[in-house]
């Protein structure tokens, strides 16, 4: 996920805001939302402040229907993953926080925590740093009340041991939504370590809401090749998914919020709508066009909320609008 330099600013200050706010408040109940539906937009949420609009969970628009918490962040064990809150979110206690996340609960929306991001470095490769992310993510479900997890792991990924934790952790939460965020890269063939991920959870996976941006060229299903930013890019990379063993209820485009989102990749709402009619009902398509249609497709993602809102609520309002009328 694409994030500026000031993701490390208030670092000192926002662990004794956590470390504070987790004595006093404890764990949370583990309530959990109601599924997503079957046609969801997706946003992240940005813990810290890289320029675009601050946002506190309530503040982000009902259109969402799940909201990734980014991030948490590697500790130094080997698999094990810990939440900060930023105190540049304005948050007068890590209660405050909490309460936000039960209040989108109540209001039908799931809250997961996003593990990784352009920066993260957690390393699972082994049966013991397996279990350690599995049990520290458990930990944070119980502490804030997430609804799940988003694998947003940029710097390598073993499918072996990541499929492992998914595994000990989906044993534990039964009812967890799990979603992922490969980059282009790494879901161009069922052979590589996250599409293979993605395959072994198939049974409790929510969704993969690819990046199609940052990216440059990439092969489509039909084996030519189609440059990001355009209708062809988006159908036809999400065609490989849909072909090679993903549902297509666990198949989402994700893409940046506005031009400053990302480095590059960035197209209108209208783009993005019309790739999901591409999708699901054949029309829209540019020179590429499936062989059949996936009525069932999941919806869209974006990075990020924030960028988002700096943006108009554009992406929340035209594609968000646009998903739920699949």
């Amino acid at each position: 996920m694409f994030t500026l330099t000031k993701r490390l600013l208030g670092c000192l200050a926002a662990a004794a805001l956590t470390t504070a706010g987790l004595t006093a408040a404890g764990a949370v109940d583990e309530a959990r939302a109601a599924a997503p539906p079957a046609h969801a937009l997706t946003g992240y949420w940005q813990n810290f402040d890289n320029g675009a609009t601050v946002q506190k969970l309530k503040d982000v628009p009902d259109a969402y229907d799940i909201i990734a918490v980014a991030f948490a962040d590697a500790t130094g064990t080997p698999g094990e993953v810990g939440f900060t809150l930023d105190p540049a979110l304005g948050y007068g206690s890590v209660d405050d926080f909490k309460a936000d996340i039960k209040a989108k609960q109540a209001a039908g929306k799931s809250v997961i925590i996003s593990v990784g991001g352009e920066k993260g470095a957690v390393s699972v490769a082994d049966d013991a740093s397996a279990q350690k992310f599995a049990d520290s993510v458990g930990k944070l479900m119980s502490e804030y009340g997430f609804d799940g997890v988003d694998i947003d792991l940029e710097n390598g990924l073993n499918s072996t041991y990541m499929t492992k934790a998914l595994k000990s952790l989906h044993d534990a939460h039964g009812d967890l939504v799990v979603t992922m965020a490969p980059q282009t890269v790494d879901m161009q063939s069922p052979q590589n370590e996250y599409f293979k991920t993605a395959l072994a959870i198939k049974d409790f996976l929510t969704v993969v809401n690819m990046q199609y941006y940052n990216s440059g060229s990439m092969n489509g299903c039909d084996g030519k090749v189609y440059s990001q930013g355009s209708v062809d890019f988006l159908t036809s990379l999400a065609c490989i998914q849909l072909e090679n063993g993903l549902d297509p209820s666990q198949v989402g485009i994700g893409v940046p919020a506005s031009s400053k989102a990302a480095g590059s990749g960035y197209v209108e709402p209208s783009v993005v709508n019309a790739a999901l009619d591409c999708l699901t009902k054949g029309t829209g398509c540019g020179a590429f066009k499936p062989s059949k249609t996936y009525p069932g497709l999941r919806g869209a993602m974006t990075w990020s909320t924030n960028w988002d809102a700096a943006n108009d609520n554009a992406f929340a309002n035209e594609v968000g609008g646009h998903v739920h009328g699949l």
